[in-house]
């Protein structure tokens, strides 16, 4: 269309409207003249409008230079149709587009019920995906401050008066808990009081002690050639490095950590069944490998921290965070826990899954620290008490 127009208007330009009819009768009553004059006349809106399509075809048969600017006008009027419709396709695609936000709300499910169960994942407050390291280290250390003051008289629950006890005693605590070994002890202990009496020790004695413990050969097998190393490669003393007390049988980088950090003050993270379920809950790191996960948490706090960090976890885990059933509805950091919801959220019914001090019950050590009794701990029982 903007191509006839153009035509009709140079014909105008001169006269108006009168040239052009005088020129079309001129051109009619001369030889030839039918086919320009069909040319000039195919301009006229009212004249394209009466012509049926049948006649225009005949003129663009008849004439050969009509047909090149009604070929350049058919693809100029597709075109521009085209590009019209274009948009029309695009605002009615819109919708369509949209239409993938219920196959996220479907997929996002399937993802949770990975790490989490599927009702509970609806209570779960913020999960830090895409978490920033910054964002991390924030707030690992701000659980860290939050379980201090929750456990402020947070110790090894192991009993034990020099570091001589402490490795045989972490060494025992191998697949059981903390209070059986420490109501284990004392009888180990006043039969064997040094490395040098219990190198020497028979083994079916040793073994008939610490049958509770269970695995009671293994670990006696273990604590006398521990006692043999002590006595032949270090003087009867518990060295106070992480690669000589790792060379000791039965010790490895966990229980070298428990002896440095609470028998000689060495920083260390104790990377035992609760640290690693809890620091995996709270996203700290996704490692499984516990040489991994201690690198990546101890990246994550000043070393001063890690032994009383240890400790914290430990704690938390034992008390609160457990592993089958998590008391949520009473866990004082609830708020930044991006697991939240996997345990019982009911306030009510998570204080009947407390234990130890948490509960009203006594906690693991016979002879704990005199600050946990000052906080209202209670002392466990021993060996064989109703």
């Amino acid at each position: 269309m903007s191509a006839e127009r153009d035509s009709a208007v140079g014909e105008q330009g001169s006269d108006g409207g009168r040239k052009t009819a005088g020129a079309a009768r001129t051109a009619a009553a001369g030889t030839g003249a039918s086919a320009s004059a069909a040319k000039k006349a195919a301009p006229s809106k009212k004249a394209a409008a009466r012509k049926p399509a049948a006649a225009k075809k005949a003129a663009a048969e008849k004439t050969p230079g009509a047909t090149k600017p009604a070929a350049k006008k058919a693809p100029a009027k597709k075109a521009s149709s085209a590009k019209k419709a274009a948009p029309a396709k695009k605002a009615s695609s819109a919708p369509l587009r949209k239409a993938p936000a219920p196959r996220k709300q479907v997929v996002a499910p399937k993802k949770a019920t990975a790490s989490v169960p599927a009702a509970p994942a609806k209570t779960v407050a913020a999960h830090p995906q895409g978490e920033s390291r910054t964002a991390l280290v924030r707030r690992a250390r701000r659980i860290n401050r939050e379980l201090a003051e929750v456990y402020p008289y947070a110790h090894p629950e192991l009993d034990f008066e020099n570091p001589f006890q402490l490795v045989v005693a972490t060494v025992l605590s191998a697949q059981t808990t903390d209070l059986r070994v420490n109501q284990t002890t004392p009888a180990l202990f006043a039969k064997y009081p040094t490395p040098e009496n219990l190198a020497a020790a028979n083994p079916e004695e040793v073994e008939e002690i610490l049958r509770p413990t269970g695995f009671f050969r293994a670990k006696t097998k273990s604590v006398i050639g521990l006692s043999k190393a002590l006595v032949e490669q270090f003087g009867g003393e518990v060295p106070g490095r992480l690669e000589d007390l790792v060379k000791l049988p039965g010790v490895g980088r966990k229980t070298a950590f428990v002896v440095l950090g609470n028998a000689f003050g060495r920083p260390g993270i104790t990377v035992d069944t609760h640290f690693q379920r809890l620091v995996r809950r709270w996203k700290w790191t996704d490692e499984t490998d516990p040489d991994k996960i201690e690198a990546a948490v101890g990246a994550l706090f000043p070393k001063s921290d890690w032994t009383d960090l240890s400790h914290h976890v430990i704690w938390h885990g034992r008390r609160i965070c457990h592993a089958r059933k998590p008391a949520c509805g009473a866990c004082p950091i609830a708020p930044l826990c991006p697991a939240y919801g996997e345990g019982e959220t009911d306030p009510e019914k998570a204080k009947k899954l407390l234990k130890y001090e948490k509960a009203g019950q006594p906690g693991q050590r016979l002879k704990p620290p005199q600050a946990y009794l000052d906080a209202g701990g209670r002392a466990a029982p021993p060996l064989g008490a109703g």
